[in-house]
């Protein structure tokens, strides 16, 4: 043998003393058969939360002005005088008053006047006498045209409202039918008004 072929020959042994217990180490790789099963993972338990909603059914739309169908009538007296007292202590009419030596209307008259003729335009079936009163102070002839200012002033300010001044008297009684009979300013400042009275037509 040659040198060189003996040199080849051991660098071939050594070469597989090196690589074949090197091979021998590995796993072969199977690949996978098409009927393998593969276990399935493991999936840890989540607790299930289920949120419940309150459904509202709603029937028909929503209406904010109630429509009544029932509607009451207020059945009135029908004696004249209890009608009266009715329809004062009620407040659909109040007397207008007034200050001393004065027919204009205050704010508090010209309210009390709306109010009454509110009523009166709704009930038709009513007219009205507005009775002009004073205090017991000034001439008796005085207190007269004074009242009869008053209640004027009155009727003129509820045909301004509307009211049918074919519906509407006056009167004046002047001092001669006092509502207080005292003789200071707080019995004075009672007695200083218009006061509105129905009358049958």
């Amino acid at each position: 043998m040659s040198k060189s072929f003996k040199s080849f020959a051991v660098t071939l042994v050594l070469l597989a003393a090196v690589v074949v217990p090197a091979c021998q180490k590995k796993k072969p790789v199977v690949a996978p058969s098409a009927t393998a099963t593969v276990a399935p993972a493991t999936i840890p338990d989540v607790p299930l939360t289920v949120t419940t909603a309150t459904v509202q059914t709603v029937t028909e739309p929503t209406d904010f002005v109630k429509t009544n169908t029932d509607v009451t009538t207020e059945t009135l007296p029908n004696d004249i005088g209890e009608l009266n007292r009715v329809a004062q202590s009620r407040g659909y009419i109040a007397d207008a008053f007034f200050e001393y030596n004065d027919s204009s209307l205050s704010s508090d008259a010209q309210t009390a006047l709306t109010n009454s003729a509110t009523w009166l335009k709704k009930n038709g079936q009513y007219n009205l006498l507005i009775e002009g009163h004073c205090d017991e102070r000034g001439t008796e002839q005085y207190n007269l045209a004074l009242g009869d200012r008053r209640a004027n002033q009155a009727k003129e300010y509820l045909v301004t409202l509307g009211v049918d001044a074919a519906r509407i008297r006056t009167v004046s009684y002047g001092e001669e039918r006092p509502f207080d009979p005292g003789h200071d300013e707080s019995a004075w400042s009672k007695n200083r008004r218009d006061h509105l009275v129905l009358v049958g037509r």
